[in-house]
């Protein structure tokens, strides 16, 4: 079925037309810059504006407007991960909302949710926890984002989080070893982990690519352009300009180790037989050159480069795959 994916960034915004299946036929690649660098409008005006530059996005290359599947960032969502005993559908609908009030921070009169059985043990089983995913938002952003697209005259036929998309689109197999996925982004960071296929926790970050550019501003003394090409052209990278760049981006990017360890750990500490060594970048900002090989050296992980383009066929492009993982993910979600 044709679909449209859109991922809109407070960098870029970043949309794929093509077939929607597990494995996608790319159609078209798009990214356009967010002038506007915000992604969620707050009042009316915002989200007419943003409106407009979405639609003028989509009308001027010639895109589809029907099947349009968006994705929300975490920062904007709250998601939890609760074991429960073993509750067919229609008890765990009754009993859903309750669950919410005890681990969603969102009143319940103002809450937009969604559920999800990640597993249920087998029938008579009642030893084992049945493990559900809530995923909540406020009923008002939900609508002011849907909305600023139906003012354009489009109708959305899915909303889900940064996270899933990405998981997403890596195909993890149950049999893989636990693996924390890390969806690097222009204001944000998200980490997910995935345990033999499942998802475990969500956390998220509020430092971003742009925080690194920030940093090459203020200690290099660039202006914004420069500090952008500066830290996509030379990164972590010690021989080039004096090292100059890597040293002032080192501090931002150690924060985001930190992040990353106190992830592992706390899954460790619900998991004490589990060992995480695999950890998978996604996302614009993790495309910096040197991060992976730095990461790697800090943590004595294996650290990989995900690849939302791996195997698929039609019009894929040969840059800055990553920056494109969420709207791959939405693409491979089958509705």
């Amino acid at each position: 079925m044709p679909a449209l994916a859109i991922d809109i960034g407070s960098y870029s915004l970043k949309i794929v037309s093509g077939q929607s299946a597990k494995k996608p036929i790319i159609q078209r690649v798009v990214e356009a810059p967010n002038d506007l660098g915000y992604v969620l409008p707050n009042d009316d005006e915002q989200a007419a504006k943003l409106g407009e530059t979405i639609f003028s996005i989509i009308n001027d290359n010639k895109l589809p407007r029907t099947n349009i599947r968006l994705s929300l960032p975490e920062a904007a969502i709250s998601s939890k991960v609760i074991a429960i005993p073993p509750l067919t559908d229609a008890e765990l609908a009754s009993a859903i909302e309750w669950q919410a009030e005890q681990y969603i921070p969102i009143p319940k009169e103002e809450l937009a949710l969604q559920y999800q059985v990640l597993s249920r043990p087998e029938k008579g089983n009642k030893q084992q926890p049945m493990k559900v995913l809530l995923v909540g938002a406020r009923k008002s952003l939900v609508e002011r984002y849907t909305n600023m697209f139906l003012g354009i005259g489009i109708e959305p036929v899915l909303l889900e989080s940064h996270i899933f998309s990405v998981i997403r689109s890596l195909d993890l197999a149950t049999t893989e070893p636990p693996t924390l996925v890390v969806n690097f982004g222009a204001s944000s960071t998200d980490m997910g982990m995935v345990d033999q296929g499942e998802l475990s926790f969500v956390f998220t970050n509020p430092l971003g690519g742009k925080a690194l550019s920030k940093a090459l501003e203020q200690e290099i003394g660039l202006d914004p352009e420069q500090a952008e090409q500066y830290k996509r052209q030379y990164g972590l990278d010690a021989t080039q300009f004096e090292g100059k760049v890597r040293q002032a981006l080192t501090p931002a990017v150690d924060g985001l180790i930190t992040e990353i360890s106190k992830s592992i750990r706390y899954f460790q500490s619900e998991n004490p037989n589990s060992d995480v060594r695999r950890i998978v970048l996604s996302g614009g900002s993790a495309q910096l050159p040197g991060l992976t090989q730095y990461i790697t050296e800090k943590l004595n992980a294996e650290v990989l480069l995900a690849d939302p383009f791996y195997d698929i066929k039609g019009e894929v492009p040969t840059a800055n795959r990553q920056a494109f993982t969420i709207c791959m993910g939405l693409l491979m979600r089958e509705l």
